[in-house]
């Protein structure tokens, strides 16, 4: 049991994206000694690429913590400059993989955040896929990492719904905060010594899920399947990296949904419209009717407007 209160702990923070800021900003606000922040290199973007700052680098800098940005985690140089800084704690939350020389530097390791209930959803994109598996609920995970991706020992879990319109976008907002709380309260109780590491355990008859990366070509929807499956899928790809078909010869993303539940009339992948006020795709056993969209070299738009404009072949 550490004597020391959640306060005095020296915490590296690792972060990049707008998911991580919601914890940093939890951390910080509590109180805790954020000693450094670790982040990706500035990359080029925009029609003009110039060097964008991760979400998470600008906000430690409007806080005044030290940032750090290398380019490779193996680097004598930065392993020279973790160790010199003693932490005793490391947080990781949406970075990405550590080598072992890193997450087992600190006397109290390094924690996680992951946006599931592991053992279910191990991968790099638990929330589009907990959507698009159609569940109805997912939670988020912190644990203590090691060498295996997302198998470390679970120190606390929250679980929460996910509601049938909920997109994957919408999830991520909610587990945004969610996690932030949890990961708070994780490391009080491991500066007060009264959490219980508890091995990830999965049972015979239980079917485990995974997170894989998604490609371009998950993204294609496979009108020949139920449209329940269509439908998650669209959510579950919500607003990043959206799931597309083809229209007209061209490129249809599709943002937003309602699924109609009535036999098609036309073949599966068939559009139907009035040209007016709606547009919709058959599906296996029902349609689905498009809300938001963008075609391709196009802004996205209602389907309402998309419609004042298009002319169908």
């Amino acid at each position: 049991m550490s004597d020391k209160t959640y306060k005095d702990l020296r915490i590296i923070y690792m972060g990049t994206p707008e998911f991580a800021v919601a914890s940093l900003d939890a951390l910080v606000n509590a109180g805790c000694h954020i000693i450094a922040v670790i982040t990706a290199p500035d990359k080029p973007a925009g029609r003009g690429m110039e060097l964008t700052q991760s979400a998470v680098k600008k906000y430690a800098v409007s806080k005044g913590l030290q940032v750090l940005q290398p380019e490779k985690l193996k680097h004598p140089q930065f392993l020279e400059e973790l160790s010199a800084l003693q932490a005793d704690l490391q947080i990781c939350v949406a970075f990405r993989m550590l080598p072992e020389v890193v997450w087992n530097m600190p006397p109290m390791g390094t924690i996680n955040l992951h946006g599931s209930l592991l053992p279910q959803y191990r991968g790099a994109a638990p929330i589009n896929w907990a959507v698009i598996n159609g569940e109805k609920q997912t939670g988020v995970t912190t644990f203590k990492l090691k060498h295996e991706i997302d198998t470390g020992d679970i120190l606390l879990q929250e679980r929460f719904d996910i509601l049938e319109t909920d997109t994957a976008g919408i999830v991520h907002d909610k587990m945004m905060h969610i996690g932030a709380a949890l990961l708070l309260e994780t490391v009080k109780g491991l500066s007060e010594g009264r959490l219980k590491e508890m091995p990830q355990l999965i049972s015979t008859n239980e079917t485990v899920h995974h997170a894989p990366k998604i490609f371009t070509d998950t993204c294609l929807i496979d009108a020949s399947k139920p449209v329940e499956d269509v439908y998650n899928l669209i959510r579950g790809l919500s607003p990043y990296p959206t799931a597309f078909t083809f229209l007209d010869g061209k490129k249809l993303k599709i943002f937003s949904c309602t699924k109609i539940e009535t036999p098609p009339q036309s073949a599966p992948g068939a559009f139907e419209t009035d040209q007016k006020t709606f547009l919709r795709l058959a599906c296996a056993n029902g349609y689905v009717q498009l809300e938001d969209v963008q075609l391709a070299g196009k802004k996205r738009m209602a389907v309402a407007d998309f419609l004042r404009g298009y002319r169908f072949e």
